[in-house]
């Protein structure tokens, strides 16, 4: 959505007046019809009526001081979520298993007359941050009262399509600084922060989409080194497109002095599953951690119940990013690696001759976690059968 004739257009009259304009609150009055603009313009009457709906709700709930108020809205939000993006997923997967009749025409109805052709743009980031912040209310924190600032904190639009996920407590006060000032220190490293992902995203990206496109459909009967290549490549590809974004939506708020979460970190630098969670998606995982993992136990309980924890924390994340078995397979395959990797860890971090030699292990451990990531990013693009005979292929030198 950055790299097309409307957005350079929007992008050309957006930021030299708010650049020129001087006074705080006119320029969060134009940034905030900004996002009403951009918003409405990549989403359409379909998708913004049901955010706006959510946003309301979590409004007044914020400021209602009613716990019960504030749980149910969670309740809703996940409800929307759910039936926006899983219904489909569940009447065909779930009730065809069971009754595929009565299932077709729950799909008619459903397809016909409840939902519309795609979610609502970018609905899973909308719900995460809506959560994020009734519970953080519920844990003690102060409601947004300003209706203006709690519709830029829902509709930011560098971060409206794909994130970064925002916590409300750092991102209000950013907005305050931005308007307030921004200086050549932001321009400068905002614009340099959106040509590389622009060089990451177009460049890099899109040329190895292609290359992949032309040869995946026949990857089993490719040469063996070439098939590896293009295992290599799907890895690359993910990187450089989802992190290309991150650096645009970084860079285009920092051109308002406006500082959004970092994304990545290297993460293919990691030596450990641990550490990859922490560099990847850093604002998903660390979500996926404080609001669904710790508070089910996180790891402060026994095996079982650590496992569980991980497999229903991932499985969720897996869901998060799209409606289909492959997502909820990739997502449970991460949370059952970080169970077993944080065991042997603990496991050899017993021994002290291992934590003295713990150097050694380094380019084992980053080439099993890399190897671990990129099998798995497989399951994410492709079906599960796929997947599974395309990692045989790479096995086997047929």
């Amino acid at each position: 959505m950055f790299v097309n004739y409307w957005f350079i257009i929007f992008a050309g009259i957006f930021f030299p007046i708010f650049w020129l304009c001087k006074i705080p609150k006119i320029r969060k009055m134009w940034l905030l019809l900004a996002c009403v603009i951009f918003h409405y313009r990549f989403a359409g009457a379909a998708g913004v009526i049901p955010i706006i709906f959510l946003g309301v709700v979590t409004y007044f709930a914020g400021i209602s001081n009613n716990k019960t108020f504030r749980t149910l809205t969670i309740i809703l939000c996940v409800s929307e979520l759910i039936f926006y993006k899983y219904s489909i997923f569940f009447i065909s997967q779930v009730i065809g298993y069971i009754n595929a009749d009565f299932a077709q025409t729950m799909l008619s109805v459903a397809k016909d007359k409840l939902l519309p052709t795609a979610p609502p743009l970018a609905i899973s980031f909308f719900v995460f941050e809506f959560v994020h912040y009734l519970v953080d209310l519920q844990r003690g924190k102060q409601p947004i009262r300003s209706v203006g600032d709690f519709t830029l904190f829902s509709i930011f639009w560098p971060s409206v399509v794909s994130g970064p996920i925002k916590r409300f407590e750092q991102f209000l006060p950013s907005i305050v600084k931005g308007c307030e000032n921004v200086n050549a220190m932001d321009i400068q490293i905002g614009l340099m922060r959106i040509t590389m992902g622009l060089v990451k995203k177009l460049i890099i990206a899109d040329n190895l989409n292609g290359y992949i496109s032309y040869y995946q459909p026949n990857f089993a009967t490719l040469p063996y080194e070439l098939r590896w290549l293009i295992f290599i490549a799907i890895s690359l590809r993910i990187l450089f497109d989802f992190s290309g974004y991150s650096d645009m939506a970084i860079g285009f708020a920092r051109l308002m002095g406006i500082r959004l979460p970092e994304n990545f970190n290297w993460p293919y630098l990691a030596s450990s599953l641990q550490d990859f969670w922490r560099r990847w998606h850093i604002s998903l995982s660390s979500w996926i951690r404080d609001y669904i993992y710790i508070p089910l136990g996180g790891n402060q309980c026994g095996m079982m119940r650590k496992i569980s924890n991980g497999i229903i924390a991932f499985g969720i994340c897996g869901l998060w990013h799209g409606a289909a078995w492959n997502f909820i397979f990739w997502g449970i395959y991460h949370g059952i690696g970080l169970v077993v990797s944080t065991n042997i860890k603990s496991f050899f971090e017993r021994f002290w001759i291992i934590n003295k030699m713990s150097l050694l292990f380094l380019p084992f451990t980053w080439f099993a976690t890399l190897t671990f990531v990129s099998v798995g990013w497989l399951y994410f693009f492709y079906p599960v059968s796929v997947a599974t005979s395309m990692i045989y292929s790479l096995i086997y030198r047929y």
